[in-house]
């Protein structure tokens, strides 16, 4: 699935919808609609109810990394069984904080699925070993650019993430071999942060890349990825979970480097604390 078998249907499914052909697409959402009915459907009724030949759907379960369409409802009995609740639902009864709690819950479960460990710390390796770190992100996607460079910075990793566009595309340019360049993108088809890490790329450095969409632009000009899973419950069109997700992948690099350096990172924590504790008004 995706070239790891042990990854999620549902998450991986949820990752690659915004990619997927419109045939696909009618696929998807309805296995995510009802995940439970596709499982005691038989591929005929799964035909009726999304209005693609059967055909189809038989190439949709090898596209994700199946057999064939028995494959897949033994695939998604599985990924039901070990989440313990049907994809994408959140509680009918309870308030609103404990809904938006549920679905951040829900979303970092699914992001620790679909990473393999093998994976992050093969990221975290190039990131500890790179002469310099160059960050870029636009939008709302940018403070997710500049948590990971002031972490990075507490490291002390030459880490950049700037806030104008012309001036990131500036600074890929000036990247070369043992550079890394982090490209983030909830969508993974912002223009602006796939050209940078494409520019990178041609430069020579080691282009990551951090988005909520499998198979997207940005992982194309990426070396290695990290993925976020996308979140299908949205508030005024925004995705909710989306930064929560991308922050934790940030949060572990950071702890991941700060342990295996315990004693450079003490010291620079020390440093910068004595110094912070200035600031503060007695």
């Amino acid at each position: 699935m995706g070239g790891d078998s042990r990854r999620p249907l549902l998450t991986y499914i949820k990752g690659i919808l915004a990619s997927l052909n419109p045939t696909d697409r009618l696929i998807a959402d309805c296995v995510l609609a009802d995940p439970e009915r596709v499982i005691t459907s038989s591929i005929a009724q799964l035909k009726d109810d999304c209005g693609a030949s059967v055909g189809a759907i038989v190439a949709f379960c090898r596209r994700v990394g199946v057999a064939g369409f028995a494959e897949f409802k033994i695939a998604l009995a599985r990924d039901l069984a070990q989440s313990g609740l049907p994809a994408g639902q959140t509680q009918e009864s309870g308030s609103t904080l404990e809904k938006v709690f549920q679905v951040h819950a829900q979303s970092l479960t699914e992001t620790l699925q679909i990473n393999p460990p093998g994976q992050f710390e093969k990221i975290a390796q190039v990131i500890d070993k790179s002469r310099r770190v160059e960050l870029f992100s636009i939008g709302l996607s940018y403070p997710v650019a500049h948590t990971a460079y002031c972490k990075f910075l507490l490291l002390g990793l030459q880490a950049s993430a700037h806030f104008d566009s012309h001036i990131q595309l500036m600074a890929a340019t000036q990247l070369e071999k043992g550079d890394v360049a982090i490209g983030i993108s909830l969508s993974g088809t912002t223009r602006e942060t796939v050209e940078c890490l494409q520019v990178a790329k041609a430069k020579g450095a080691t282009t990551i890349g951090l988005t909520n969409a499998m198979k997207s632009p940005i992982t194309t000009h990426s070396d290695y990825c990290l993925y976020a899973t996308p979140s299908e419950i949205k508030y005024f069109q925004a995705p909710l979970a989306s930064r929560v997700t991308q922050l934790a992948l940030i949060d572990a690099l950071f702890v991941f480097l700060a342990l295996k350096h315990k004693t450079r990172t003490a010291a620079k924590l020390q440093s910068s604390g004595e110094e912070l504790i200035k600031r503060r008004i007695e």
